[in-house]
């Protein structure tokens, strides 16, 4: 009889902890191909992740979905479009709010998401209860998904709206007044005149306005303006 290999004697619980240190999907797709407990090995890594980034990954709605739902604990999501093209949807986007780990995600990254629209993000944001960080920059969303966000995210402290230009000043006003642990909000690329920037510092002056630099010092100007 042929001796079983001494990788095969290790316990499943530890053939879990070396395989969550792998952060090649590829080389987890590989391993989880090896033979039955190889795949549950991979199962249970994936449980304990509280970080997943697809950022440089060419993935699609299926595979993505599929690995966040196996991913138990996680926490933070990066599925940011990379040179590969990230071909994720509002179906992905769907499906991820699915999973179990949606209402612990503390962070998430959509930048430059192309493929998604205000449905699929809605469907996410909803169910993300415990939110804190978000980047949707590069993206097609409008007010509807602001107003989602604002509703759904109370925990919110920091928002990435870089060049979307389909958001205005009705949906950041909606934002500010109701996440009141928001500390940083990026518009740069945005469309909302200057005014909307005062009229945001008025309802809360220390709300950082990324990025630095823009025309005048929105920052004196409303402190000047009377509190209302």
């Amino acid at each position: 009889m042929e001796e079983e290999a001494e990788i095969d004697r290790l316990p499943i619980d530890l053939l879990a902890h070396i395989l969550v240190m792998i952060t090649s999907f590829t080389d987890l797709a590989q391993a989880s191909g090896v033979c039955r407990k190889w795949k549950q090995g991979v199962k249970q890594a994936l449980a304990r992740r509280h970080t997943l980034s697809f950022a440089g990954c060419k993935m699609d709605d299926e595979s993505t979905s599929r690995l966040v739902r196996h991913a138990y604990s996680l926490e933070e999501l990066d599925i940011s479009r990379s040179r590969w093209g990230c071909q994720i949807t509002d179906n992905g986007l769907y499906q991820i709010s699915l999973a179990k780990c949606v209402s612990n995600l503390t962070s998430v990254s959509l930048w430059g998401m192309t493929g998604i629209t205000d449905k699929g993000v809605v469907q996410l944001i909803t169910r993300a209860n415990s939110l804190k960080h978000l980047n949707i920059g590069g993206t097609f969303i409008t007010d509807e998904s602001l107003s989602a966000i604002a509703h759904s995210c109370p925990h919110l402290k920091s928002i990435v709206l870089w060049s979307c230009r389909h958001v205005t000043e009705s949906g950041l006003f909606v934002l500010v007044n109701k996440c009141h642990k928001l500390e940083s909000i990026n518009v740069w690329g945005t469309r909302v005149p200057l005014d909307c920037f005062i009229g945001l510092l008025t309802i809360r002056p220390a709300l950082q306005i990324k990025p630095q630099g823009l025309p005048l010092n929105i920052v004196a100007v409303a402190t000047m303006l009377p509190v209302v």
